[in-house]
């Protein structure tokens, strides 16, 4: 099933580019799975999948879980790789990601 628009292919690998315990790399992984060229349209399609309790916001549970949204298989995020994540996309301080802060965080 495609996730926001994304070839089936091109998630796979960059789920498996990711695949190992601390190896996940936002800016690799949303080029590989081709998110980082898609439209706004697309990029805040998937922020709505990726915000679980439909708070207008990605929080830190829901980005340990981020990999998951693309495939049901998928591994959590670390605990180091999840902080890292947020703390990338967390712009303001606020402790969680909005909508134009993952956009921006996926054009990066």
């Amino acid at each position: 099933m495609a996730f926001a628009g994304l070839n089936d292919a091109d998630v796979k690998a960059a789920l498996d580019g990711c695949a190992a315990a601390d190896s996940f790399d936002y800016k690799s992984f949303f080029k590989a799975c081709g998110l980082a060229s898609k439209s706004s349209d697309d990029v805040k399609k998937a922020f709505a999948t990726i915000d679980q309790d439909n708070s207008g916001f990605i929080e830190e549970e829901e980005l340990k879980l981020f990999l998951q949204n693309f495939s049901p298989s998928a591994r959590a995020l670390t605990d180091k790789e999840t902080k890292t994540f947020l703390a990338a996309g967390d712009s303001d301080g606020d402790g969680k990601i909005g909508v134009d802060e993952f956009a921006a965080l996926v054009k990066a």
